[in-house]
């Protein structure tokens, strides 16, 4: 089969950052599902890996965490799925990625694609939309539906993957007011497009922003990125008893400023549940079909802002590149592969 992937860790503009390869095609045994991908979609997490980890042996490492595509053939102890099923997911880290033909993915972190949008505008949510509703009504247990009137949420970064989805979730499935940062006047628009109330620009003065809006106190922060730059205008900003959560990797953070607030910290890490195989893995299937129904009720819209051509190493490193250049807004996605 066809695929993308790499044998070192090189920089992107490096020949060998990514090459189109061929490799067996999988067996499906037991809950897994073995998927013919039609689009995939690119997110940061893909450039990390490929920078900090190269394959140990002489083999390649497969990168790509968002896919949608159809179910070609199920191991013996599937029961959610049957050949032909059109589905989504993020698949799990610690296995090959869906950067290829066919994949393998556990039965209980797939959900039924949304039937009202393309393969391409549906890979590019999983990922972004499994960790926004976790670190939303999982982590930060908000309420959905009417509860939460009165109430602000501060979303650092709002323009990329998860951001796009955390303004739509927290504006259309509860009453929470919601602030996003954006720097430039295209990602500021963007996340007015999606719901925020209101938009703030991240390289300014949080605090002295919010209180120019009358703003004086929020009682939830998402930090999506720069939490280490931004915490103590978050932990400043954040009522008492007020609630943080972070999916980015500061160095250090000087926790001691959420002491006198008793403010609750925590962490997003959308691959956990997979990861460690929690009891409650199931839990991801049953957030993508949920999802699903929102998103074909016409509540949620797909966050694809370019879509790269087929799936091949050029248009991989494209991507790769845009996503290291810190100005992608949205998702990136890919569709197909070119037979040779």
């Amino acid at each position: 089969m066809k695929a993308v992937g790499y044998q070192k860790s090189f920089p992107i503009n490096d020949a060998n950052a990514l090459l189109d390869i061929d490799l067996p095609k999988p067996v499906a045994t037991g809950r897994d599902v073995l998927v013919r991908v039609r689009a995939i979609a690119v997110n940061p997490v893909d450039t990390k890996i490929r920078l900090r980890q190269a394959p140990t042996d002489s083999g390649y490492a497969v990168l790509g965490w968002d896919a949608c595509g159809v179910v070609e053939a199920v191991g013996d102890e599937v029961t959610l799925f049957k050949a032909g099923d059109e589905i989504w997911y993020a698949g799990a880290v610690n296995r090959p990625g869906c950067n290829a033909e066919y994949h393998l993915v556990d039965e209980r972190i797939v959900g039924k694609k949304p039937h009202s949008l393309s393969f391409a505008d549906a890979a590019a949510m999983p990922l972004t939309t499994l960790t926004a509703w976790e670190l939303l009504f999982d982590r930060l247990r908000v309420s959905q539906g009417k509860h939460g009137e009165g109430e602000t949420l501060l979303i650092i970064g709002g323009a990329g993957g998860v951001g796009s989805m955390l303004i739509q979730l927290a504006a259309k499935l509860t009453r929470i007011n919601v602030i996003a940062t954006a720097s430039r006047p295209e990602t500021q628009a963007w996340c007015k497009k999606l719901g925020a109330t209101h938009v703030i620009d991240h390289n300014g003065d949080l605090v002295a922003q919010c209180k120019a809006l009358g703003i004086e106190h929020v009682d939830y922060v998402a930090s999506l990125t720069q939490s280490q730059q931004h915490f103590a205008a978050c932990a400043e900003l954040l009522v008492p008893q007020g609630q943080y959560a972070l999916i980015d990797d500061p160095e250090a953070l000087n926790i001691n400023l959420l002491k006198r607030k008793s403010i609750s910290l925590h962490w997003e890490f959308m691959f956990t549940r997979s990861l460690f195989q929690t009891s409650d893995m199931i839990r991801q299937h049953e957030i993508l079909d949920a999802v699903a129904d929102i998103v074909d009720g016409g509540f949620l819209e797909s966050t694809v802002s370019n879509h790269f051509g087929t799936i091949n190493a050029t248009n991989l490193k494209r991507a790769h590149a845009l996503i290291e250049s810190g100005k992608s807004i949205g998702k990136i996605v890919l569709e197909g592969f070119v037979k040779t």
